[in-house]
């Protein structure tokens, strides 16, 4: 059993910071990439920020400069910290991680089960 659990989501203000984090939990023998999307109301699930295991990034255009994506191996934990949000920026957020459960098994993609930020006045 593999668990994504996260935290840090809520209400806050236009220009104003949250700092998401998802820890994973369960059988795990190795974790790979990790990363957050995020879904508004009535639109797709989009690619937010990325990371690998060795620590390189990928970054959506539309947060880039605004939105850092971090990871700590030894916790099994994925970070995000969002500055300068804007209104466009309310949408769940959804953490995943390619977890291998053992040695030999092949990796699987778990998610999380959603966090609301909502950015407004």
């Amino acid at each position: 059993q593999v668990q994504l659990m996260e935290s840090g989501g809520g209400l806050v203000q236009p220009g104003g910071s949250l700092r998401l984090s998802c820890a994973a939990s369960g059988s795990i023998f190795s974790i790979d990439a990790m990363g957050w999307y995020r879904q508004a109301p009535g639109k797709q699930r989009d690619l937010v920020a990325d990371i690998t295991k060795g620590g390189a990034t990928t970054v959506s255009g539309s947060v880039k400069g605004r939105f850092t994506i971090s990871r700590d191996n030894a916790k099994n934990t994925v970070y995000l910290q969002m500055n300068s949000l804007k209104p466009e920026d309310t949408a769940v957020y959804y953490c995943y991680a390619v977890i291998g459960v053992a040695r030999s098994t092949s990796l699987k993609t778990y998610w999380g089960q959603g966090i609301q930020v909502t950015v407004s006045s």
